[in-house]
């Protein structure tokens, strides 16, 4: 897949700065998530080193940069989907980019709508995502992004979800691929676009 293009009709096409249409590479979009996203130890409990991506988001060049990245590529998308909660942030102008929807995966009980839902086993315990049941149409191709895929269970989860819809899943876009922890497993079916794997 060639990161190498620009968006053809879009964002240059309204006007956007160049900053926010060029995609590099994929070396140069991994050095701007390596350099930008910060490692933070013993986070949220001893032994955990969280991938921070505040600092991605604080720079401009480098959020668009990885916005266009995990945009380009696709071949028709109907709806983008982000997974609670540093997903939404990087979906939703993932969405606004590709000019289509964008439908939030959430956690238990903060839909307002009749939902759908998905439960998936934790370390300890389990945890369960659900999306309003009107929010995907059979057919439609779904492009999922998150942050971070880890050990891949809410990955799945969502999997489950869109497809019990009668979605079909185009893609998973993430900005770190953690492989070490072997997330890649839970979802083999998917195809995986990662801008930094670790």
């Amino acid at each position: 897949m060639s990161r190498t293009e620009t968006d053809p009709g879009g964002s240059a096409a309204r006007g956007a700065s160049p900053a926010a249409t060029a995609v590099g590479s994929p070396e140069d979009i991994a050095a701007v998530v390596r350099r930008l996203v910060r490692d933070v130890p013993d986070y949220p409990q001893p032994g955990v080193v969280f991938k921070d991506i505040t600092p991605l988001l604080a720079d401009a060049a480098g959020f668009a940069a990885a916005i266009a990245a995990l945009a380009t590529g696709h071949e028709r998308i109907d709806k983008v989907a982000g997974i609670e909660a540093r997903g939404f942030i990087l979906a939703a102008p993932v969405a606004c980019r590709l000019g289509v929807g964008f439908v939030p995966v959430r956690k238990l009980g903060k839909l307002p709508g009749s939902t759908i839902a998905e439960t998936y086993q934790l370390e300890y315990g389990t945890a369960t995502v659900e999306v309003h049941a009107d929010a995907f149409k059979p057919g439609e191709r779904v492009l999922v992004i998150d942050d971070v895929l880890a050990t891949g269970g809410t990955a799945a989860a969502t999997a489950r979800l869109i497809r019990r819809s009668g979605a079909e899943i185009a893609s998973l876009g993430v900005l770190i691929e953690l492989g070490v922890l072997g997330g890649r497993a839970k979802v083999p079916d998917l195809d995986i676009r990662s801008l930094l794997s670790l």
